[in-house]
């Protein structure tokens, strides 16, 4: 990013400063990377309760009669199957399978859904989703400017967010609209934690009411480092990472969230890719020993790691990687470059990290 670029900065930007929070550049924002410590953001969040600032991603909202069958052309799921109150995660992908973005789409009503984008691609999201709604009895809008989210996670979070709630919380992959520390928003049973939670998306205006109702309740403010090694113990993909227009769905492991037979962009070279095979495939792995891979390190004898961290709650070296089909079942080893020396690691099954029954 050029150093004449103005950061945007979020709504809640004023309290991570006055929390101390070490903030940088982010998709063209400045976010919190952490508060105290990653580690320390991290374990409160997989032991009690953490609450984000995510507002910097994008929301597009799609709505009139046209509505379901504009997304079931342009997104990777059967939108279909979603019902009001909803919510469903799916891939847009170019003619070619490429992956444009991952996407979170709510149905609100029902010829209305709000669909939340990655912050690095927002206006190429909106811009192609636009591009093709010509033939189709739809508008599609940008709403990002109309929404501040935060997400609470962790094995408390629901429960803390219940009780400055007006009714019930949804359950997961479904929304409704609440008021919580009395102000009205959307409600959402997900994440991006592999913990239990919601996010909430409400009008800018409010959210540092909300985030200080939230944090005064017992959350820990959480930033964008632990976000990451949160992620990477659960094998979530990050866009950028190990989601690219260079790579396919099927490839990354996400053909379940493909159904070819809706007929959307790209559905022809996912179903030959899922009929044929894929050359490289996404997989998870384990350091055996010292190191932490990172991107971009290459795996020797083929492949590159596309995220790498330490793991907080593993105590060891953990990431994912491209490598080839003939080698990526769990427990074939892998010697990663790192930094001009060898790391062993073996592939994993996913998710990484586990929670004790």
């Amino acid at each position: 990013m050029s150093s004449t670029t103005e950061l945007r900065r979020t709504p809640l930007y004023d309290r991570h400063a006055a929390a101390g929070a070490k903030l940088v550049p982010f998709a063209g924002w400045e976010m919190p990377v952490q508060y105290g410590g990653i580690r320390e953001e991290h374990i409160a969040v997989r032991t009690g309760v953490g609450i984000f600032d995510v507002s910097h991603m994008g929301q597009v909202l799609t709505r009139g009669p046209g509505a379901l069958d504009f997304l079931q052309r342009t997104l990777s799921n059967d939108v279909r199957r979603l019902p009001e109150g909803g919510a469903q995660y799916s891939v847009l992908c170019r003619e070619d399978g490429g992956v444009l973005d991952d996407l979170f789409t709510y149905r609100l009503a029902e010829c209305e859904y709000l669909t939340v984008t990655n912050a690095s691609n927002h206006e190429s999201d909106l811009a192609w989703l636009q591009s093709h709604a010509g033939e189709f009895d739809v508008d599609v809008l940008d709403r990002a400017g109309d929404f501040a989210m935060l997400a609470v996670q962790g094995p408390n979070a629901r429960a803390l967010v219940q009780r400055l709630t007006d009714g019930s919380l949804p359950s997961r992959f479904h929304v409704c609209l609440r008021a919580v520390a009395g102000v009205p928003m959307l409600v959402c049973g997900t994440g991006y934690t592999g913990e239990d939670g919601v996010e909430l998306m409400l009008d800018p205006e409010h959210a540092p009411t909300v985030w200080d109702a939230i944090v005064q309740a017992g959350a820990t403010p959480v930033g964008l480092g632990a976000r990451d090694t949160l992620r990477m113990e659960v094998c979530f993909h990050l866009y950028g990472n190990d989601l690219s227009e260079d790579r396919g769905p099927i490839e990354a492991g996400l053909g379940w969230c493909c159904k070819e037979d809706t007929g959307f962009i790209g559905s022809e070279a996912v179903a030959a890719a899922r009929a044929s095979g894929t050359s490289e495939k996404l997989v998870p792995f384990v350091i055996e020993g010292q190191g932490i891979a990172r991107q971009g390190n290459p795996v020797l004898a083929g492949g590159e790691v596309t995220s790498g961290t330490f793991s907080p709650c593993l105590e060891r070296g953990i990431g994912m990687a491209y490598v080839s089909s003939a080698r990526a079942e769990p427990g074939t080893h892998l010697e990663i470059d790192v930094r001009g020396r060898t790391r062993r690691a073996v592939i994993e099954r996913k998710p990484l990290y586990r929670k004790e029954a």
